[in-house]
């Protein structure tokens, strides 16, 4: 190539652009090979992802109720126990080389929880709750089924909750791919407060009762008792039926005041007794209802009695005289007894005289009858003369009162009249009245006989 003054002729200069192309193609190509090298290298050497491995850490584990904390004695509840994990990973290294362990150091596992009672006045009625896996920031629930006592004692007592978990508490790796994990077994104990409330509680240690029996009113006189650890005020001692038992109030409730802790009253209620009841024991509900020292009006738990109840007040009947023909008027006389348990007041038998028999007096005073007393009643009644001769029942009831003045009437019964055919006059000599007066006339003669002849001349 001839430069002259720096000038190129056209022919030297497309020689000379030539050669520069050629040595900058040349340049670029050794440029791409060393970077393909060194991406190549970085690869080589360094894995696929970086991995994470923590310093410090462990489960924090506590506990506490759901909802309140406060019982009354007597609850039988279904407590929640809520289990929280506030464990902290403290320290963590992100670095290539390390293989990610499949557990944290922070997790709870294989958590299983009880709860205790300790000296508070309750019943755990159920076994430990397995919860499982518990992680860091997260919460779990265990239910226990428990019962406070009737009588506890007010106050605050703290009750045990055992937690019972492993934990990983290292991870040593062993070369690129192998993790050997170490876990310790944790028991321990955390403790929750509850709060037995200040209530009136009652006993009732004495029960007795006034003409009780099935079918009447009567009286129950209870001796009730405060055996809690509050004093109620304004308080009404009140019965009220339970479930299904026969004996229900009909004076139910009692005013007494002031009833302090300790303090005893005497309450009579008056009651009535269903007519299917049996003479045995049957249960009533005793509550007192008060004001407590924060002002509030409330029940306390209800004591359940046992109210004897006497057999009810039944009669028998023994006809007497209960023959009769028809179209003759006579007198049925009609024995009653009172074979039940109780007394019946002023008790007045009656009779229902139906066809074929009329009565203008149906109706007879029998007066006051204990248990086991017998009385006659007569009742004027008189046959149709078309009447036909067999037996008849007539229904007869007796009609009483209670000791509370009541009025009662009895269950029906029976009544057995035999209608029979008049006598005719060859009845007159029937067999037995024949042998009557030959007896007769024998005993005559007999007598004149001894006369004449034993006679003083």
């Amino acid at each position: 190539m001839s430069e002259i003054n720096g000038y190129i002729s056209p022919g030297n200069r497309d020689v000379a652009r030539t050669g520069s192309r050629s040595s900058g193609g040349r340049i670029s190509a050794l440029w791409f090979l060393c970077l393909v090298s060194i991406v190549l290298a970085v690869l080589a050497v360094t894995p696929a992802l970086a991995g994470t491995k923590y310093m410090a850490g462990s489960p924090e584990l506590n506990a506490h109720i759901s909802g309140t904390n406060e019982f009354s004695p007597g609850d039988d509840i279904n407590l929640q126990v809520v289990i929280e994990n506030t464990g902290l990973n403290q320290f963590k290294i992100v670095q290539s080389g390390i293989v990610d362990p499949n557990d944290l150091s922070n997790t709870a596992k294989q958590l299983t929880v009880t709860l205790g009672a300790a000296d508070a006045p309750l019943v755990v009625k159920a076994d430990p709750q397995v919860v499982g896996d518990l992680p860091a920031s997260t919460s779990a629930t265990a239910t226990f089924h428990i019962k406070v006592n009737q009588d506890a004692p007010a106050g605050t007592y703290q009750i045990p909750v055992v937690l019972n978990y492993t934990y990983l508490y290292q991870a040593e790796q062993e070369g690129t791919d192998l993790l050997t994990y170490q876990y310790k077994n944790i028991n321990e104990s955390v403790s929750i407060p509850i709060k037995i409330k200040a209530e009136v509680q009652i006993a009732v240690p004495d029960v007795e009762t006034e003409n009780l029996n099935a079918g009447n009113e009567g009286y129950i006189n209870l001796t009730v008792k405060n055996v809690g650890y509050e004093d109620g005020q304004n308080a009404v001692v009140r019965i009220q039926e339970n479930g299904q038992s026969p004996v229900t109030p009909t004076e139910g409730s009692v005013y007494i005041g002031d009833f302090p802790i300790g303090a005893v009253t005497d309450c009579r209620f008056r009651v009535m007794v269903s007519s299917d009841a049996q003479q045995k024991t049957y249960p009533l509900d005793v509550l007192v209802n008060y004001k407590n020292s924060e002002g509030d009006y409330v029940d306390s738990a209800i004591e359940t009695v046992g109210v004897p109840v006497g057999e009810k007040v039944d009669f028998s009947v023994t006809p007497i005289m209960t023959t009769i023909s028809p179209g003759d008027k006579s007198v049925l006389t009609v024995q009653y007894q009172n074979t039940g348990g109780a007394i019946a007041y002023n008790a007045q038998a009656r009779i229902s005289a139906v066809d074929p028999f009329t009565s203008n007096d149906d109706t007879a005073f029998l007066g006051t009858m204990a248990p086991g007393d017998i009385r006659e009643a007569a009742f004027d009644v008189s046959v149709d003369a078309g009447a036909t001769a067999k037996e008849y029942g007539l229904d007869s009831e007796v009609i009483y009162r209670d000791s509370l003045n009541n009025q009662f009437t009895s269950d029906p019964m029976k009544v057995n009249v035999h209608v029979v055919p008049a006598k005719s006059v060859t009845d007159l000599f029937s067999l037995p009245v024949i042998i009557a007066i030959i007896l007769v006339v024998l005993a005559a003669a007999g007598y004149l006989i001894y006369t004449k002849r034993f006679k003083p001349q």
